[in-house]
């Protein structure tokens, strides 16, 4: 990393969130009554509408479709002042995910994968990345086998200036060692959550798995992020610092990590 970040350029993916809020899940074979729904972009769009809010410039470099989810998203993304880098793919609709928020405000996911899922190199080599952008990879990019081929390889050509964040996601166990080996190597900031940071260090700590990540990017540093219990920020060299949560009132935690990281990068900048 050098430099201050004028610009953030998302490679990740933008997909549609079905949101139901329901009293609690229900056990397998049975229904319950949502009360209350809605349809809205979620996954990198969250990223990008933190950062844009922090008065950021947003630029999407991801794939999206060309059926109703796609334009759903184009146009949010443009309510937003984030520049739309891609053609929208034919013959795919952007995908989307039901997303079960229970009275806790806990949520969970169940994703169908759309055009997000189809992005080529070829596609992005038509982003011009400048010294001074910061390039955000999302895990779910990198599950995605057309993604990781096309990701893996743009990373190589990207300016020694420009400052790399990647945020694994809960599918971090489902990206081949040989896609994450590169990554990781040139990763500015590493941004995850407890769970995703013990699934790749085998530390249940926050602080010695944050370390361990610090170890294996050897560049800027790494936030393990814990909910109510704050985040452990760790850079090479040093020891790992807990940084205490604000307290606040739980309603929702879908996008709250997304968020996190999208304020983080334009906290950077």
């Amino acid at each position: 990393m050098s430099g201050a970040i004028d610009r953030l350029v998302h490679a990740g993916n933008v997909v549609i969130d079905l949101v139901m809020e329901i009293p609690a899940l229900p056990r397998p074979g049975g229904d319950v009554l949502a009360t209350s729904s809605q349809v809205t972009p979620g996954g990198g769009y969250n990223v990008m509408l933190a950062s844009a809010r922090q008065g950021l410039k947003v630029a999407y470099a991801g794939a999206h479709g060309s059926g109703p989810f796609g334009e759903l998203a184009r146009a949010r993304l443009t309510e937003a002042g984030i520049a739309v880098l891609q053609e929208a793919t034919r013959g795919a609709d952007t995908g989307f995910d039901v997303a079960f928020v229970d009275a806790g405000g806990e949520r969970t996911f169940a994703t169908s994968v759309g055009a997000e899922a189809t992005l080529t190199y070829e596609q992005l080599t038509g982003v011009h990345v400048r010294g001074g952008d910061a390039v955000y990879l999302s895990g779910y990019g990198l599950a995605y086998p057309a993604n990781q081929v096309a990701l893996t390889r743009w990373l190589t050509t990207l300016p020694a200036g420009a400052t790399v964040i990647v945020d694994p996601g809960p599918l971090v166990a489902d990206i081949p060692a040989d896609v994450l080996r590169p990554v990781l190597a040139r990763t500015d900031w590493w941004s995850c959550n407890h769970d995703e940071a013990t699934a790749m260090t085998g530390h249940a700590d926050p602080e010695e798995a944050a370390a361990e990540l610090a170890r294996r990017t050897g560049r800027s540093g790494v936030v393990v992020r814990m909910g109510p219990r704050g985040c452990v920020l760790a850079v090479p060299g040093s020891p790992p610092v807990h940084v205490p949560a604000f307290d606040v009132t739980a309603v929702d935690s879908n996008g709250a990590g997304d968020a996190h990281v999208g304020v983080f990068v334009a906290a950077l900048g």
